[in-house]
């Protein structure tokens, strides 16, 4: 569209890969197994991380599959056109990832047995860090300031919608025995107490010797990304270091106090606890 989105049932998705037409089938029609894994995320909010981490899982820690497959293939986004292509017809037990908000999600999801890990992050952080990268993106929207991009966020004028919104829609499966909510914060601090509840959860036991990885994004490097003005991991590294002992992923999570003004964290921090006081504060570590 002319505004820099491409918009579907009120939400704004970016103009590359994303069609009416497929998110409309995909609602409908695609049908999720007992089998699959979803891996849900708000975007910015260390969904790369998490991918890595239950792609070792799954493959006792072997970085072989991770080392030799783009991650959109390991994990293939089900609201994107190459995704959805590459997931309908695809059989046997697979991971998907998505950032779509609850009433997008194909419906068949919720009668299914599919597991389902919803990774949350400080939203601050997630708007910081989305900031950023869709400064250099290439198909979608561009912020001209920090500024900017701050009132679009607390609008919710910016892709996949109010990240308020995402959190409340998907909170709403919280208790399911097959939907697992985890905290980014919570990952980065104790990352091996973490990747032994995904472990749990999913039915699989790893030794510690099975936990090194490495995960290199340079496949994206001129496709989706102007790097002339800038790296899509920023201050974090490009490669993952030892699951138990990775610091930093992309934006540190303190990052977001060199950026905000003094007015914007009191402004933040009032609508954070005006929009989310119906929810319970142990969701949110970094409170």
């Amino acid at each position: 569209m002319s505004d820099g989105y491409m918009w579907f049932e009120g939400v704004p998705f970016p103009t590359m890969d994303f069609t009416p037409e497929v998110l409309r089938e995909a609602q409908e029609s695609f049908a999720f197994k007992d089998e699959n894994v979803l891996i849900l995320t708000y975007p910015k909010s260390g969904t790369n991380w998490l991918i890595e981490i239950v792609c070792l899982i799954f493959s006792k820690g072997d970085p072989k599959w991770i080392q030799s497959v783009p991650i959109w293939d390991r994990s293939p986004w089900v609201e994107t056109e190459d995704g959805y292509n590459a997931l309908k017809d695809k059989e046997g037990p697979f991971l998907i990832s998505t950032h779509l908000p609850i009433q997008l999600i194909p419906k068949s999801l919720f009668n299914s047995k599919a597991k389902v890990i919803y990774l949350i992050r400080n939203p601050r952080v997630v708007l910081v860090s989305g900031y950023f990268f869709w400064s250099i993106s290439t198909f979608v929207k561009k912020p001209e300031s920090l500024e900017q991009y701050f009132e679009w966020f607390i609008k919710g004028n910016v892709v996949y919608g109010s990240w308020f919104d995402h959190i409340h829609g998907w909170m709403s499966m919280k208790g399911k025995e097959n939907f697992l909510i985890l905290s980014y914060e919570e990952l980065k601090q104790d990352t091996r107490s973490i990747v032994e509840k995904i472990c749990q959860f999913l039915g699989k036991k790893l030794e510690p010797e099975e936990l090194n990885s490495m995960s290199n994004y340079s496949l994206l490097r001129g496709q989706t990304l102007d790097e002339k003005k800038g790296s899509i991991m920023r201050k974090g590294s490009k490669k993952m270091l030892c699951l138990p002992n990775i610091s930093e992923y992309a934006l540190p999570s303190g990052d977001w106090k060199n950026h905000f003004t003094v007015a914007q964290a009191e402004a933040f921090d009032k609508i954070f606890q005006d929009k989310m006081a119906d929810l319970p504060r142990e969701l949110f570590p970094w409170q």
